[in-house]
């Protein structure tokens, strides 16, 4: 007998901002593959893992790395060996997370699957900081952009003019490396250098820190204050409220 695999999203980093659903998910499973954000760091805090099997699948940038196609292979060979598979994953399964390439490589082997939502990052990280992505009379729209790839790389499918112009508030993921490239596109594009900035590293755990600055020195800010990932940065009217 198979049971279907379970993406469980984990939300921003604090444990205890996992949804119930999900909680139960991983007190029922066999087996948890787990990315190094949300609560993966802190399972033995609030899980009895004594039972379980906990296997890393961490992608870490120029550090440990796993391939997406070996994360695959671990989750058919467990569920198809009967067992109860957890992928638990940061933040929400379907933002930037890949979990839909998870489900696809399921069901095309014959797999079900099952989603349960997290708390994204983009949100709920500037949310505890202070920061709202929307408020009344100031902003009506607001977007998450990765900013893993630089803007001008030729895989980026990111039209940063037009975010520039849009005038919604921005909340960047996966930004850090590239927060100086992407402050120079939004300003080329007409976003003003003062526009208000947010950055929080490390949202929702012990050594969160957050700092205040505009778009014109988002990137000598993050240089200057050693700035590393996970971080989120919000860029609008908002940023400064």
């Amino acid at each position: 007998m198979t049971h279907p695999v379970i993406l469980v999203g984990g939300g921003p980093g604090a444990w205890d901002l996992i949804t119930v659903r999900g909680l139960r998910a991983l007190e029922q499973a066999a087996v948890i593959l787990a990315d190094h954000l949300g609560p993966a760091a802190q399972l033995e805090d609030f899980l009895d893992t004594s039972e379980k099997e906990i296997i890393d699948v961490s992608k870490l940038p120029y550090r440990k790395s796993i391939s997406q196609e070996k994360i695959n292979e671990l989750l058919i060979e467990h569920a198809r060996a009967g067992k109860r598979v957890v992928r638990l994953k940061g933040g929400d399964p379907y933002v930037f997370g890949r979990g839909f390439e998870e489900l696809q490589a399921l069901t095309n082997a014959g797999l079900a699957c099952e989603v349960v939502p997290g708390v994204t990052s983009a949100i709920s990280v500037p949310a505890l900081a202070g920061v709202p992505v929307t408020q009344r009379g100031v902003v009506h729209a607001f977007t998450v952009v990765s900013g893993h790839l630089a803007p001008g790389h030729p895989k980026s499918l990111v039209d940063w003019e037009a975010l520039a112009h849009s005038g919604a508030t921005l909340s960047v993921i996966m930004g850090v490396k590239n927060a100086g490239k992407i402050a120079e596109a939004l300003l080329t594009g007409g976003r003003p250098g003062s526009t208000p900035v947010a950055v929080i590293q490390e949202g929702t755990m012990s050594g969160e820190r957050t700092f205040r600055t505009t778009l014109e020195g988002l990137g000598a800010l993050m240089e200057g204050e050693a700035i590393a990932p996970p971080a989120v940065y919000v860029i609008g009217e908002v940023a400064g409220l």
